[in-house]
């Protein structure tokens, strides 16, 4: 496969990037209501263009109209948002009248702007809904729904990873690619995704990260490469979306532009804005043992030694300073799969602010512990903590409630 068709493949783990790298800075100002709202519709429909990807070079509106009918598109964690459909398709979908195992009901969902993170073109040609253009917007993988209506339809809930979503399965449909290089994209699996694979051709997926509860925090991604969210959100919308624009970065040696025409930097701002006012969701009434939780939070400050890093209003020192591989528990990765770290431009990693943590296993950057109980255990075996199995679950359950 040629370096510039590999090297403008793969999803946006969209939602996080900028040119090139800023220090950490003062928090950001608080947006007015209308930069939060442009940045919420560049954030679910701005595609940046990479229709010049997902539809010139990958052709993946021919394998929608194909074979690509909602039911599938479920299965592979796509999600419908309720509140675009108009009632008479809340009705046939409810009586069976429109058939969930047809593309052509795809497509019908797409001209309504009802699948997260989709962005489709759909023209009358010779009589017939086509869909002649498809891009991905940030909301892929950086929103889910509330199930409210059916599982995988629902109200959208912006920010909240999607970790039912296989991108790799997705972008393996398409015609254009090589064997090799489809089996690379199935082995990720869903909620997993490669943010480099693209650029330096390793294979080790990392966990969809949340986009809420951000605010505050300049080291956004699990490295910190950039000193703000516009860091990211540049880097996946050109390097991963495929979007027009450029993105440079001397650490790592990416410079990668695409178009004539930069559809991404003036959006940057606004998009930012909107992220940034996503609050983390508190946890669920009743998801957590709140005697437990209290006993756990003596040990977070104290026995566990959880708050010497994950410190500060948003329980992480990210703004302050990075941690070495050596010194984190994430790491050594799974055999065979390079240190993440050492593919990014810091070569180190943030401790990752905790709000809302109990929305989004798998933990830690790789997605290696697969519950809070799991994390615990971690920690006090290579930290070798001492804690007992109870305050094991102590623990657990005040990380639940954050």
């Amino acid at each position: 496969m040629n370096l510039a068709i590999q090297s403008r493949l793969l999803l946006g783990v969209a939602a996080l990037a900028a040119c090139t790298f800023d220090p950490p800075r003062a928090a950001e100002p608080l947006a007015d209501d209308s930069a939060i709202a442009q940045g919420r519709q560049i954030f679910r429909f701005d595609t940046f263009g990479d229709e010049t990807l997902w539809t010139d070079t990958l052709r993946m509106h021919e394998v929608i109209a194909a074979a690509v009918d909602p039911t599938t598109a479920l299965s592979v964690g796509l999600k419908v948002d309720s509140e675009a459909l108009p009632a008479p398709v809340v009705q046939g979908i409810k009586d069976g009248s429109i058939s969930l195992k047809s593309p052509d009901t795809t497509i019908a969902l797409l001209k309504l702007d009802a699948v997260v993170g989709l962005k489709g073109t759909v023209e009358r040609v010779n009589g017939k809904d086509t869909l002649t253009h498809v891009g991905v917007t940030c909301a892929l993988c950086h929103s889910t729904v509330d199930n409210s209506f059916a599982p995988g339809i629902g109200k959208r809930l912006d920010g909240w990873p999607n970790r039912d979503l296989n991108p790799g399965a997705i972008i393996a449909l398409s015609p254009a690619l090589p064997a090799a290089t489809k089996a690379v994209y199935n082995s990720w699996g869903p909620g997993k995704y490669d943010p480099r694979f693209n650029q330096d051709g390793k294979n080790g997926p990392q966990v969809i990260p949340p986009a809420y509860g951000l605010a505050g925090i300049h080291r956004i991604t699990a490295t910190g490469d950039g000193g703000n969210l516009a860091y990211w959100n540049r880097y996946v919308s050109v390097t991963q979306m495929g979007g027009h624009g450029t993105f440079d970065e001397a650490r790592t040696g990416v410079h990668v532009s695409h178009g004539t025409d930069d559809q991404v930097s003036a959006k940057l701002v606004a998009l930012q804005a909107y992220q940034l006012s996503i609050a983390a969701p508190p946890a669920p009434a009743g998801s957590f043992d709140p005697a437990a939780a209290a006993r756990g939070r003596m040990l977070f400050n104290g026995a566990g030694g959880c708050a010497n890093c994950h410190s500060g209003p948003e329980l992480t020192d990210a703004n302050q300073r990075l941690h070495a591989p050596l010194d984190v528990v994430s790491e050594p990765e799974a055999a065979g799969v390079p240190s993440y770290a050492s593919r990014s431009a810091t070569r180190e990693y943030r401790a990752a602010p905790l709000h809302g943590l109990w929305q989004h296993p798998p933990y830690f950057h790789n997605g290696s512990a697969p519950t809070l109980v799991a994390v615990v255990k971690t920690y006090n075996a290579r930290k070798a903590l001492g804690l007992s199995e109870r305050q094991v679950t102590d623990l657990a359950e005040y990380l639940k409630s954050l």
